[in-house]
């Protein structure tokens, strides 16, 4: 049925259309639904809050980051791709931790000095990270090109690029200087904790999915719906780039 390597990448038998089918349409269902989330966008208590506090406040910060991570859905969809064939908690701790250093950086430095990018190309590259990571589940490159790309290296990037998503919207709320570098930091903490409590969940059904037969029957259509997901993301977001042009 299936071959596995650490690399992550699986040779797969062609599954039946209906599983297919069926994870689509919830995927599909998932992004059409929740449009401001794809966009990073931050609720409207909390921009207001973020507009109008200033000072030291960082338990409200670490809570609106936790928050944001909990409800960040491509965020976790493309740390679902990364944990997708990781079975020791040791791996799971490495690929995360990279991740986490690179959204670090770029949320705290995009911010403090100020770069500013285009919330709707981040978040298409973001979209080009779920569907890159699901083509590398695939064994995609492996195939095409010959070669399988360093995953570990590919999650720093993309950590870095998530990064610059969310500190470009939170320049267009105006955080107030006063207390600016303790919030932001409060605030990357919370969404480190929203990551890890989300991934938590992640990994206690992937826990319990791995040990059912349908694991392998159906984990390539999770990829495929991954990637339809991530093609979702890229084009709506390619689209309002146009459209607010």
């Amino acid at each position: 049925m299936h071959s596995h390597s650490m690399s992550g990448v699986v040779a797969f038998t062609a599954p039946s259309h209906r599983p297919l089918l069926l994870f689509f349409l919830l995927v599909t269902a998932l992004f059409l639904g929740m449009p401001e989330a794809m966009a990073h966008a931050v609720a409207e208590g909390d921009k207001g809050f973020i507009q109008e506090s200033s000072g030291v406040l960082l338990l409200p910060f670490i809570y609106m980051g936790a928050k944001h991570m909990m409800t960040g859905y491509d965020h976790l969809l493309f740390l679902f791709g990364v944990i997708f064939f990781l079975y020791r908690l040791k791996d799971v701790g490495l690929y995360v931790t990279l991740f986490a250093v690179g959204h670090s950086v770029t949320l705290l430095l995009g911010v403090l000095t100020e770069i500013s990018i285009s919330s709707y190309i981040i978040d298409a590259i973001i979209g080009f990270s779920v569907v890159y990571k699901a083509l590398d589940n695939l064994g995609a490159f492996q195939r095409w090109f010959g070669f399988q790309p360093n995953t570990k290296v590919a999650t720093l990037i993309f950590g870095l690029l998530h990064g610059f998503g969310l500190a470009t919207k939170i320049q267009e709320y105006e955080i107030s200087s006063d207390g600016l570098i303790p919030n932001l930091i409060a605030f990357n903490v919370g969404v480190e904790i929203g990551q890890l409590l989300a991934l938590s969940a992640i990994l206690i059904l992937m826990g319990y999915w791995r040990r059912t037969g349908g694991f392998w029957r159906h984990a390539y259509a999770a990829n495929v719906a991954m990637m339809s997901a991530g093609f979702l993301l890229m084009g709506y977001q390619i689209t309002g780039l146009f459209v607010s042009a």
